[in-house]
């Protein structure tokens, strides 16, 4: 007897769960590293620094951002597993500093295990998302699969010169974050079932919220470097920056929001398994304090589903921005660190 919208649990039919299921990092680089690098002069940004999305030139005056972004699910109502999905693939685009334009569904489910109802909750849930961000879905592709997954194919539109990367961090720049971490600790209670509905509600207004206006505002700011903080966790995603643009990245763990409940959990000992990745991958180019308790270490390495934006811009505007973005939606932005030079074969980041 198939499942049904009103019983059905959707995390019950996944493996993994959101950008936690994300492929290692290590095996990913030690794949891509393989491949022929392109020639093609109007590729403006691709592999090379593991950046958010890439940027194809089309005139002096256009070029095209593309990126594709799908998962299995991390919450069980299949309305809030599309939005949580639609809004984690438009971030990749936002933190390009471009505006997304189209979107293609990709789509894995069980068609003979749960009726196809619930599925149409989930592609209505990934729709909303994308009228709000004013995004046309023009179409898609779905396989037959034994575990349901969900995304999209995104492209946006930006000035050639304009294109936002992870590679301009400058040394004196602020280091803002526009949503708390910790979602991925939650989301892996969900998954046990043992998350308090006050904190399953938090995460996944987290979860939904677009970047959009954050990443309005940090243009108007003058931004010199962004990335988006997903699978790879806080701590995965700044190295990048700090690899991508030859500096360190100072963070301060005091000014580090957290997500409700998150921290508590992790001190339970709930962890997803991408975070154990993340710490194997990325410890040796990131320095912690031995002050900062083990749980909240933790936290730096957790795989964050639509995550925030972590924004590096120059310490004249950080104040503004910060007030401007946490006017702008529910959660508050933070000034968590600064950017610093980097001596020769120094850490990508630390955190004090």
């Amino acid at each position: 007897m198939k499942q049904t919208l009103a019983d059905v649990r959707l995390t019950e039919w996944a493996s993994g769960g959101g950008c936690a299921a994300k492929m290692c990092s290590r095996d990913l680089s030690e794949l891509l590293g393989t491949l022929p690098k392109s020639q093609d002069p109007n590729l403006l940004v691709g592999l090379e620094t593991s950046d958010d999305a890439g940027v194809y030139r089309i005139t002096d005056d256009l070029a095209l951002v593309d990126t594709v972004d799908f998962f299995p699910p991390m919450v069980n109502d299949p309305f809030h597993f599309g939005q949580i999905a639609a809004a984690n693939a438009l971030s990749d685009v936002y933190a390009m500093g471009a505006r997304p334009v189209t979107a293609l569904n990709l789509v894995a489910f069980p068609v003979e295990a749960i009726e196809g109802e619930v599925l149409r909750e989930i592609i209505r849930g990934g729709r909303s998302k994308l009228d709000q961000a004013g995004v046309t879905l023009v179409g898609g592709h779905s396989i037959v699969d034994k575990e349901v997954k969900y995304g999209l194919a995104l492209t946006g539109l930006v000035h050639p010169a304009k294109a936002v990367t992870n590679a301009n961090a400058r040394p004196g720049d602020c280091l803002i974050l526009t949503k708390p971490i910790g979602v991925g600790i939650i989301t892996t209670a969900i998954k046990r079932g043992g998350a308090d509905a006050a904190i399953v509600e938090s995460a996944i207004t987290l979860m939904t919220q677009l970047n959009q206006q954050a990443a309005e505002h940090m243009l108007e700011a003058g931004v010199h470097a962004c990335t988006d903080i997903t699978g790879f966790g806080l701590l995965g995603h700044a190295q990048e920056m700090g690899r991508a643009s030859g500096v360190t990245l100072e963070l301060d763990h005091a000014a580090i929001q957290t997500a409700p409940g998150a921290l508590e959990l992790c001190g339970k000992g709930i962890k997803p398994g991408g975070l154990e990745n993340n710490r194997l991958f990325f410890a040796d180019s990131v320095k912690i304090s031995p002050r900062i308790s083990d749980a909240f270490q933790d936290l730096l390495f957790d795989p964050q589903t639509s995550g925030g934006l972590l924004v590096a811009l120059p310490e004249k505007a950080a104040a503004r921005l910060r007030e401007k973005i946490s006017e702008s939606q529910e959660a508050d932005a933070s000034i968590i660190g600064r950017v610093r030079p980097r001596k020769e074969g120094g850490t990508l980041v630390t955190v004090e």
